[in-house]
């Protein structure tokens, strides 16, 4: 019983990972406080089960949850390409809501608030990972990927270029780089990523709707990326372990689920504020959170 848990807490922090270090890219390499990444993700895990469940097989799946994701991550970038800060956050979490309005009224292709059930377990070279210790190897393998991939991207000529603008646009166009486009790509990188982690979701619990995409969920995600500190892998890794876990130790001492799952969200608003107040880098940040 100990064990199946912690399997469980083991695959929901691969899936955290994916969507922190996704979300990396626009906050922390960028400087673009995205808060319509969970709409990225909700778009994945819904393109990444309707595949599912027509017969599709896991690895096309997978990548038609990422490049629809890159596609709604395109679409919000280019109208928002010039706003900034406050307004930019407002933009994005707006895209947010429209994103789980579709969700919730397309009832021909999304089935609504009666959500998505049955979602088959994904299957490679005929191999099915129905267990959960065999779906943690592939969830891992997978965050490992998409790790190694970000790394190497934010670490490129490109990512130099992201940080650039994110330090200071107006110079980074003076020395003749494109914002527009790298800011444009940014959201396209961190929304395929998470449309990545939205189709592992799917898969994993075989049921989706709409009240799994929220803006809320956009909380644990962002105090991950805040936590550990802005363009910081490292803080990343470490972060996202601190909050899948911390509220857990509630389910032992005998809390109702009807007061665990609105702690959680207590819990993660309170150490983002003490965070913010306390150590605004983060634990390993590089920049602070403008």
């Amino acid at each position: 019983m100990i064990e199946a848990y912690l399997i469980h807490l083991a695959i929901l922090i691969c899936i955290y990972l994916i969507l922190a270090i996704a979300l990396q890219i626009t906050v922390g390499f960028s400087g673009l406080l995205n808060l319509g990444h969970i709409a990225f993700y909700c778009v994945g895990a819904y393109a990444s089960a309707l595949l599912a469940l027509a017969g599709f097989p896991f690895w096309i799946c997978i990548l038609a949850a990422g490049i629809c994701a890159m596609i709604s991550g395109v679409i919000i970038a280019l109208p928002t390409n010039k706003l900034k800060g406050d307004y930019l956050a407002l933009a994005t979490m707006g895209f947010s809501f429209v994103v789980y309005a579709i969700a919730l009224n397309w009832t021909d292709l999304t089935r609504g608030p009666l959500g998505l059930p049955g979602i088959p377990r994904p299957e490679l070279v005929g191999f099915v990972f129905s267990d959960n210790l065999a779906f943690l190897a592939l969830a891992f393998a997978i965050m490992a990927i998409c790790f190694f991939a970000v790394k190497k991207i934010t670490s490129s000529q490109f990512g130099k270029v992201l940080e650039a603008v994110r330090d200071d646009e107006l110079a980074a166009r003076v020395l003749g780089k494109n914002s527009f486009k790298a800011k444009t790509m940014a959201f396209a990188i961190s929304a395929f990523f998470a449309g990545i982690a939205g189709s592992l979701y799917a898969s994993y619990i075989t049921f989706i709707d709409p009240s799994s995409f929220t803006l809320l969920q956009i909380i644990p995600v962002l105090a991950i990326v805040i936590i550990g500190g802005l363009a910081s892998f490292r803080g990343t890794i470490i972060a996202a372990i601190i909050i899948v876990l911390l509220p857990e130790p509630m389910r032992f001492i005998g809390f109702p689920s009807s007061v665990v799952g609105p702690a959680r969200q207590i819990i993660y608003a309170v150490i983002l504020l003490l965070i913010l107040l306390l150590r605004p880098k983060g634990l390993f940040g590089k920049i602070e959170l403008e």
